[in-house]
């Protein structure tokens, strides 16, 4: 009874809540977009090839696919507050450990590390969202949690291009190890798990109010027998990883290699994507709680991100004209944030944050396997061309590596064509 004498909190306060894990977001995204940049330096570092540098970058994507389903039952089970705290603890040591190691082992521990702790971000800004914000705005909110993440991939691209060339490679990644150091001391001092910890009503379902988040094995087998979850799952990441492999990694080695690009201008490039990528996630987010439905525009974006990814394959363009597809495969691949939204309201809402977890697996998990396997690819039609150490691949070892992105998005959309639609309502629980 006392709850309902209540008022929901000023949305300001919400909004700095959750900014603070979506900062950790923001770190992450930067930690996983940085190789793309700093690729030519690591090969002559580490004496690496194209598969061991994809391994090394894919090593993030290892740990933080491993950690999303320990990462929901975490977050459901010790609270947001807690979770992001120590992660950003641990992301800190993690990114010191890979910017001034001096051998490759300590690259693949840091790297392991900064992919373990940052992929509780993501899952703790849903759980957050949950809390703070009404239900009908869920993908709206989510949306703004993916444009200010990939504000940090813009950040790893020519703004770390700059400070690669002014302060070296290693110096450039250390100060965001001390940024984000800084950031979980206030995380800790600043977010509370619910709106009741500040003394006003909170915006979680009436069945996790009543009886808090289900059991770790009780969520476990609900959200893993529900058939939509596992769509939305494969949906999820066949959709997404071509993004993040291309503008994580591969995209900037090759338009420099074929379009003969300055790094920063090829940095450009890929930040374009990330750039559209990120302002798609919020109207993407509204125009789906807007129009009630989930299904349909995500339906329709993932076709338009397949024929796009089609475009680039096989109709050739000069650079200028990358911007504008870059830029149109960015958007439509926001259509992922609907996805989530639609995992949460197919299952149980008491297991909230482990349908998170389990979705956003897929994202960083196919995207972990993607990047070394391009690089192997590569590998396989490189004629041993070197240029200050570094590998170069032609045009016929590209396009055999990137026609797997066409693959993949042409696989979300049968994913997505076998999903229910929900209406934005979240699931009715007896």
């Amino acid at each position: 009874m006392e709850q309902t004498a209540k008022s929901y909190g000023p949305f300001w306060l919400a909004w700095l809540i959750w900014g603070f894990v979506a900062a950790l977001y923001c770190i992450g995204y930067f930690q996983r977009m940085a190789p793309a940049v700093i690729a030519d330096d690591l090969m002559r570092d580490f004496d690496l090839g194209g598969a061991l540098l994809g391994n090394l970058s894919a090593m993030y994507f290892y740990s933080y696919a491993a950690m999303q389903i320990p990462t929901g039952l975490l977050v459901d089970q010790i609270g947001a507050r807690k979770l992001a705290s120590i992660a950003c603890l641990t992301a800190a040591v993690g990114i010191l450990i890979f910017s001034f190691g001096g051998s490759l082992w300590l690259a693949y521990i840091g790297r392991f590390l900064v992919g373990a702790s940052v992929a509780v971000a993501w899952v703790t800004c849903m759980k957050l969202a949950g809390h703070w914000f009404p239900a009908n705005r869920f993908a709206t909110v989510t949306g703004v949690a993916l444009l200010l993440g990939n504000f940090g991939g813009i950040l790893a691209g020519v703004p770390l291009a700059l400070g690669v060339e002014l302060f070296g490679w290693r110096l450039a990644m250390g100060v965001s190890g001390f940024l984000t150091l800084a950031l979980g001391v206030a995380t800790w001092a600043v977010v509370r798990d619910d709106p009741a910890d500040y003394g006003y009503k909170s915006y979680a379902h009436s069945v996790v109010q009543d009886n808090g988040s289900l059991p770790a094995g009780a969520a476990l087998k609900t959200v893993l027998s529900q058939k939509d979850t596992w769509l939305l799952f494969f949906a999820g990441g066949l959709s997404t990883a071509p993004v993040l492999v291309f503008a994580g990694l591969w995209g900037v080695p090759y338009l420099t290699q074929i379009y003969d690009l300055e790094t920063s201008q090829a940095a450009l490039l890929t930040s374009t994507m990330l750039l559209s990528f990120a302002f798609s996630g919020p109207i993407v987010g509204m125009l789906s709680d807007r129009l009630g439905r989930r299904k349909l525009p995500y339906l329709i974006l993932s076709i338009g991100t397949a024929l796009f990814w089609a475009i680039f394959l096989f109709v050739p363009l000069p650079h200028i004209m990358l911007f504008p597809l870059l830029a149109a495969i960015g958007f439509t691949s926001g259509a992922l944030i609907i996805g989530f939204a639609a995992a949460r309201e197919v299952n149980h809402p008491g297991a909230a944050g482990l349908v998170g977890g389990v979705v956003n697996m897929s994202v960083l998990g196919v995207a972990a396997i993607m990047q070394p396997v391009l690089g192997k690819i590569l590998d396989s039609h490189w004629q041993g061309t070197l240029v200050e150490g570094a590998r170069v691949y032609n045009q016929a070892a590209y396009f055999s590596a990137f026609v797997w992105l066409l693959v993949s998005t042409a696989l979300a959309v049968v994913m997505v064509f076998f999903t229910r639609e929900t209406y934005c309502r979240i699931r009715e629980i007896e």
